[in-house]
């Protein structure tokens, strides 16, 4: 069967795509070239005519992913609601307990960003927006007087850094605590940061 011609933008969020589960699935560092070539039954000279080298392709499918979690944290910070719900929403969306995936794509990106770059960049950029989004809904909440918070941009680091640390906990170490644990822990973590009663279940 013949394959359907795609635009430039197209094939190369299709290699992103392809990248990106290779990644997850192998690793940085084992992951080559022909591993995302052969996942589309294309030829390693077109990965490469769209990235240079096995370094750009991974840098740009982190970008990828990054940008791709950030358009729905704007999707759910953006909701026509209180504060407080567009900011426990987004919270245990992003949760390792949540439905936010790729938490082993980012645990390895991590590691990586150690030594290259590019990647270092990359995880920085998400890291800031991540941090100044949740920043700006709770002072939003703040202000709108739903709850009180001296300094919301020290609250989101506090909060992403107990959500990093879980995930990392709940993807590399198995059992290491349960799910249900790490949610009352980042619902109490809110809780505790806000000065509000504890959230019903599934508010």
């Amino acid at each position: 069967m013949a394959r359907v011609r795609l635009s430039v933008a197209e094939r190369r969020e299709e290699l992103l795509r392809a990248a990106i589960e290779q990644i997850e699935a192998r690793g940085v560092a084992a992951v080559r070239i022909a591993d995302v070539a052969a996942s589309l039954g294309v030829s390693n000279a077109l990965v490469l005519y769209h990235f240079s080298t096995k370094e750009k392709l991974v840098a740009a499918a982190f970008a990828y992913a990054a940008e791709d979690d950030l358009a729905h944290l704007r999707k759910l910070l953006g909701r026509r609601t209180t504060a407080l719900r567009r900011l426990r929403s987004a919270v245990r969306w992003y949760a390792p307990t949540g439905q936010a995936k790729g938490w082993r794509l980012w645990i390895e990106g991590w590691a990586v960003s150690l030594r290259e770059p590019a990647l270092r960049e990359v995880a920085r950029d998400l890291d800031r927006e991540w941090k100044a989004a949740l920043a700006e809904v709770i002072a939003e909440g703040v202000a709108a007087g739903e709850f009180t918070c001296p300094d919301p941009a020290a609250t989101a680091l506090r909060l992403t850094a107990l959500l990093d640390g879980l995930a990392v906990q709940l993807t590399s170490y198995a059992g290491a605590v349960s799910r249900a644990r790490a949610q009352d822990w980042v619902d109490e973590a809110l809780t505790h940061e806000l000065s509000v009663p504890p959230s019903p279940s599934g508010a």
